[in-house]
């Protein structure tokens, strides 16, 4: 069954279509959040996230386009979570603790990347999480994040040299 139509049936009020697309996009909301945010936080944004699906799926007019409604969504509440953490008392993005001891090398590599898309700006670490690891169109990024196609990629650009004169400053070499 394609979203599209879980999505019309979830609007008429069928509770098992709802069910049905929280179950199929819970992981990659949670993923995308907390690749923009510490885990401790992903959790609490997820759950606002799917507050604000369910409230606001009624008044959905094009259920062909959920994935890109739904995204944008999930960046309002990432922003909103940063915006609320920059007007704080702390200052700068708390970075989550990488485990040196772990002797599956695998972990390590994931732990390096995990640490080197953190480091990238919020601009840019968003367009790349939702290209690559959402595997969304540029056309999609682009409507989610407001912004032109062209901002976009460039935006994937600077993302991608950015990461990889962060890789080769710990000693990966492309």
């Amino acid at each position: 069954m394609t979203d599209e139509l879980l999505v019309v049936r979830a609007q008429l009020g069928e509770r098992a279509a709802l069910a049905e697309l929280v179950a199929r996009w819970r992981v990659p909301v949670w993923t995308y959040v907390r690749r923009m945010l510490d885990a401790e936080r992903a959790d609490d944004v997820s759950q606002e996230v799917w507050l604000a699906v369910v409230r606001g799926l009624p008044r959905l007019r094009e259920p062909g386009r959920f994935a890109p409604w739904l995204f944008t969504i999930v960046r309002r509440s990432v922003i909103d979570r940063l915006r609320s953490q920059y007007a704080g008392e702390e200052e700068g993005l708390a970075q989550g603790d990488l485990a040196v001891e772990d002797p599956v090398e695998a972990m390590v590599e994931r732990a390096e990347l995990v640490s080197a898309l953190s480091a990238l700006p919020v601009l840019e670490r968003e367009v790349l999480v939702l290209f690559y690891l959402e595997d969304l169109p540029v056309e999609d990024c682009a409507q989610i994040c407001q912004i032109p196609a062209g901002t976009v990629k460039s935006r994937l650009n600077r993302a991608r040299r950015l990461l990889r004169e962060h890789l080769e400053e710990k000693g990966y070499r492309p």
